[in-house]
């Protein structure tokens, strides 16, 4: 057999035979009835153990491809091209792994399956504590205004009250002027940046995304066959000198940025930078995609100039939702660009889903004209800074000079550098098991030896017992690694 398994690849081996074998009888070469190889043989011709070649039959068994007797050895099924005494059931697994949409990575999965466990204390998950969430003001607001919208389909840009209502928002909160038809209302940040990277890119396209960065967990960019390129993150944000030059190497057509309180590392991009990101847009004509989810969140109160309200010519598509300053469960998220582009992530959007749900849109809509809002956010900041404080207190006495941090002054997360060498998978593995999450910093960056921190999610009174456990949690990774 010249045929041998990819021993480097990413899908297992026994995957990869069946999955061999299984071609071989559609296309004819081992007919209804025939005889397959013995296990023992073929796992010989193939260099792999007899339990791999087990596993192999079993899967294709399990699909109603072959059939096994004990003492008669494996054949192909009679009843493969659809026989009444039995059905076959779909290879679910190669479907599964065949999607041209990617999956999360392991980590992400293991992260988000332990997060859902009770007891378990969250500094991984980018939203709110569930106390920060005003319920109080959406009880008022659900008792003192009747809900009269129709419950069709909604506007496919969204419903336009609510668009109205936030051009009022971005320009009195973020210096934007725009209005109702520059702005399509999304399901959060994360549909938005579906859409741009779905609709105005295509494979092989290059972007430039900062290291490390948020977007550089997401599979989306694989997924559609983008090639990324990294821009290196210092405290005064990405060096715009870095984008020229991976413009000249490699046509970037679309950079991605996220200039305040930066996910993972909390810095801020210098104003001089925003100019010069800005005029390098305009030079080159390349786009700029400004995800903008903590601006608000600043502890003092003081809101930077977005690089949208900046743009005087219509190169920056702006990004932003209600999830890290009011409630994730919203699901209220908008894009702000040219109509032309606009148009065309409404219509995609409108393939997806038909448009939005109008009850979050209308009591968004409520809470942003109310005067709950301001209350809100005054509140949230208050508790944010709480939570960073107690986070940054218990780090320093607890890990001391095992770790090394800066301090952001907004947002919800805190990028720490841990100062020995550490198998970031098996210290996940070994917090999980306490009982408390983190990100590895692998799946936000290029370099090893980082962790982020979100002190969003858990509430004060926890955080130092999560960072106690963490702490365990890498004591007994160090002792694994000798």
């Amino acid at each position: 057999m010249q045929w041998k398994p990819d021993r480097t690849g990413k899908i297992p081996i026994y995957k990869q035979i069946a999955d061999y074998i299984g071609q071989k009888i559609s296309s004819g070469e081992f007919l209804p009835g025939s005889k397959l190889p013995s296990e023992r043989t073929l796992a010989s011709e193939l260099k792999v153990n007899r339990t791999t070649i087990v596993a192999a039959y079993e899967e294709l068994k399990s699909t109603g491809i072959v059939e096994r007797k004990k003492g008669s050895g494996t054949h192909v099924s009679m009843d493969i091209w659809g026989g009444e005494s039995h059905r076959r059931i779909p290879n679910w697994g190669k479907y599964v792994e065949d999607g041209s949409f990617l999956p999360n990575s392991p980590m992400t999965q293991e992260i988000r399956i332990g997060t859902q466990k009770n007891n378990f204390i969250d500094l991984a998950s980018g939203e709110l504590s569930p106390h920060l969430f005003p319920l109080n003001h959406f009880n008022n607001i659900f008792s003192e205004h009747s809900f009269t919208e129709y419950l069709g389909y909604s506007h496919y840009q969204g419903n336009e009250i609510l668009r109205e209502t936030i051009a009022s928002h971005v320009k009195e909160y973020k210096y934007i002027n725009t209005n109702s038809s520059s702005i399509l209302v999304t399901s959060g940040a994360q549909q938005a940046l579906h859409l741009v990277v779905q609709c105005l890119l295509k494979p092989g396209d290059a972007v430039a995304i900062e290291d490390p960065s948020y977007c550089f967990s997401l599979p989306l960019f694989r997924s559609a066959g983008l090639r990324t390129f990294l821009l290196p993150v210092d405290k005064d944000g990405i060096n715009p000198e870095d984008l020229l030059d991976l413009y000249k190497k490699h046509r970037i057509r679309m950079i991605f940025l996220n200039p305040d309180f930066q996910n993972p590392t909390g810095t801020v991009l210098s104003k001089s930078r925003r100019k010069r990101v800005l005029e390098l847009s305009s030079t080159l004509g390349i786009p700029i995609i400004e995800d903008d989810p903590y601006t608000l969140s600043n502890f003092d109160g003081k809101i930077n100039r977005t690089l949208k309200s900046m743009d005087s010519n219509s190169n920056v598509l702006y990004i932003s939702s209600l999830s890290k300053i009011v409630a994730s469960g919203l699901r209220i998220g908008w894009i702000i660009g040219p109509n032309r582009v606009i148009q065309r992530l409404a219509d995609a959007k409108q393939q997806i889903d038909f448009g939005h749900s109008i009850f979050p849109q209308w009591a968004s809509n409520e809470f942003l004209n109310s005067t709950h809002f301001s209350k809100h956010l005054s509140r949230v900041r208050k508790e944010l800074k709480l939570q960073r404080d107690e986070l940054t207190k218990s780090l320093n006495e607890i890990l001391n000079e095992q770790i090394e941090f800066s301090v952001p002054d907004g947002g919800i997360h805190l990028w720490c550098k841990l100062n020995n060498s550490i198998n970031e998978q098996v210290l996940l593995k070994e917090a999980v098991k306490r009982e408390v999450a983190f990100v590895p910093g692998k799946l936000l960056g290029s370099q090893e030896g980082y962790v982020r921190f979100t002190f969003g999610r858990a509430r004060k009174e926890i955080i130092r017992e999560g960072v106690l456990r963490f702490a365990d949690a890498l004591k007994s990774t160090k002792v694994k690694s000798r």
